[in-house]
């Protein structure tokens, strides 16, 4: 009998032990943050800093998502404990009172899964973004995004466009890719010392070398720092944005560029161009975004119709590849099959590419049926280069083109550039910097609005 009651007194102190037990694992569980439990986000062995996640916002840049005289679209970052994120934004004063009369929006949140790609840590991170509508034209505004409470951005200006055609400055890059917070960092900057009042910045594909890697990512940030928040950015899809996630795998848009970037989406194309071929009518510039990585053919198409369809008083295209490709072994023959001719037909002023690591411009004239006289510009053709690799010139390839009515300008090697495209009145000054800030390059092409006609005002040699 005593034995029985040992055993019994024993049981009720194992149950109560047990219980005990139970209740601190799951006070425990409970007090733990789910993105913890579930996301693993607080892998952080072996990276950098400035690659964390946290509460604060960062990676912030702006984007043209509508008319940007009245639109603007803000992207940023965070770690998965901000689960509601706002954007604040109001007319800059002289002074902080501004901040009394902000408009508050709600942001869009999406779950993101570095992991995705298993060259990067199994982290799970959420991109926040805001369009802010209905904004006044030609306004300086202040936004700042955050938590809405104890996490936030600083204040950061930017400019709407004016509703009307008026002067404007915009800075053009070409790849970045490698070594990019090291080498790049320069040339973005030097950039801003330059042209600190651009209104936008294209970014001509190849922004970074591995499509999927974050620690890439996260060194394109780094080296433009605010300057993301404050230009606001057009960019480009290159071919080294598109890998394959594993090994076997097809090549695949980067995972983090519809994420990142909140772009215009045309609804009329393959959902595939989401993102990567868009249009931007800024101030009667018309500048048409396209993806030189795949399907050309559909976008041949979209092209004629944004070009038939257009009353801008200049065109710009852009897309990663060169149609005039200066480098050795490279040869965009479909766009100068398909794309040019469009070009020609339309009068399109400026095409702006990347890719081939070395720098050229030059231009097709308009010339007569026999072919044998000019009459006038065409189409001002530029590939250039802002990261460290460089390729050599192919002054042999550069020759042939001369049977397809190119005629060379302008070229370049083992030189970092960013170029200032200026646009007042009927006349777009173009010049090339290096990353010293030396000039390197200049043309002007002045225009006739009525008929159409162009000449080359300044072209260095």
């Amino acid at each position: 009998m005593n034995t029985n009651i040992c055993i019994q007194n024993t049981l009720t102190v194992l149950k109560k032990h047990i219980t005990t037990l139970a209740i601190f694992i799951f006070t425990l569980f409970m007090s733990t943050p789910i993105s913890a439990q579930h996301h693993h986000d607080h892998d952080h062995n072996g990276l950098h800093h400035w690659e964390i996640p946290s509460k604060d916002p960062d990676r912030i840049i702006l984007t043209f998502h509508g008319d940007p005289a009245t639109n603007r679209a803000v992207t940023w970052r965070t770690d998965t404990t901000i689960k509601k994120a706002i954007a604040q934004i109001a007319e800059a004063t002289v002074n902080s009172k501004f901040a009394d009369n902000a408009m508050t929006i709600n942001a869009e949140t999406e779950l993101f899964n570095l992991g995705l790609y298993k060259g990067n840590k199994s982290l799970f991170v959420n991109y926040h973004s805001v369009v802010f509508k209905e904004l006044k034209p030609d306004t300086l505004y202040a936004y700042r995004v955050g938590d809405g409470s104890t996490y936030w951005s600083e204040w950061i200006q930017f400019r709407t466009a004016k509703a009307d055609y008026s002067p404007t400055k915009f800075v053009y890059f070409g790849d970045a890719q490698n070594d990019v917070l090291s080498h790049w960092s320069r040339v973005i900057r030097m950039a801003y010392q330059t042209a600190p009042d651009a209104s936008f910045v294209i970014h001509a594909g190849d922004l970074i070398n591995k499509a999927h890697r974050d620690y890439e990512w996260a060194e394109w940030y780094k080296a433009g720092s605010f300057i993301h928040s404050q230009w606001t950015a057009i960019p480009v899809v290159g071919n080294h944005e598109f890998r394959p996630i594993a090994k076997g795998k097809g090549k695949k848009l980067s995972i983090q560029w519809r994420p990142q970037f909140t772009l215009p989406v045309e609804e009329s194309l393959d959902p595939e161009f989401h993102e990567t071929v868009y249009t931007v009518d800024y101030q009667d510039i018309r500048i048409i975004v396209l993806n030189s990585n795949t399907k050309l053919e559909e976008q041949t198409s979209y092209i004629e119709q944004q070009l038939a369809n257009s009353n801008a008083k200049w065109h710009i295209v852009t897309c990663h590849h060169s149609v005039f490709s200066p480098a050795k072994g490279r040869d965009f023959e479909f766009a100068r099959k398909n794309w040019k001719p469009l070009f020609d037909k339309y009068n399109v002023d400026l095409v702006l590419n990347g890719h081939d690591h070395t720098y050229a411009r030059g231009h097709v004239p308009v010339q007569t049926i026999d072919k044998d006289e000019v009459n006038g510009l065409g189409t001002v053709y530029v590939t250039s280069v802002s990261g460290p690799k460089q390729y050599p010139l192919d002054a042999n390839q550069i020759k042939n083109y001369l049977v397809e009515g190119y005629k060379p300008d302008k070229t370049a090697e083992q030189t970092q550039f960013f170029q200032v495209i200026s646009i007042a009145g009927n006349e777009l000054t173009y010049v090339a910097y290096n990353v010293l800030g030396e000039e390197y390059d200049r043309t002007v092409i002045k225009k006739d609005f009525t008929t159409g006609k162009k000449e080359l005002l300044q072209n260095k040699n």
